[in-house]
């Protein structure tokens, strides 16, 4: 993990880091091309060309910032999503596994 992102996430609680650490593995996992980690606008972010996903956390939930994600707003309905098509998780919620590889793989790609 880029260093800039590890000294951001450690003002998050451990459950947080953990959940972050869990999406990250996933947006490498969906796509081909090595996504570039950076701290883009001040926030966590994984760019390929010019496509991106932020992956915002929060102290009990993470924001995941993704052009894809208002296409697969059914398939989310367990799910906060936003009108601009934030995808808000909850620690106590389960991760969509599949349909954030979809989505990642469909925004990256």
């Amino acid at each position: 993990m880029n260093e800039q992102i590890r000294a951001y996430l450690a003002k998050y609680p451990s459950e947080i880091i953990d959940m972050y650490s869990d999406i990250r593995r996933l947006i490498y996992d969906s796509v081909s091309a090595e996504p570039a980690e950076t701290l883009w606008a001040k926030l966590p972010s994984y760019r390929v060309g010019e496509a991106f996903v932020r992956l915002i956390p929060f102290k009990d939930h993470i924001n995941i910032e993704a052009k894809a994600v208002l296409e697969y707003k059914e398939a989310l309905s367990n799910y906060k999503v936003t009108p601009k098509g934030m995808l808000q998780i909850f620690l106590k919620q389960g991760l969509p596994v599949d349909v954030l590889k979809e989505i990642f793989a469909k925004t990256l790609g």
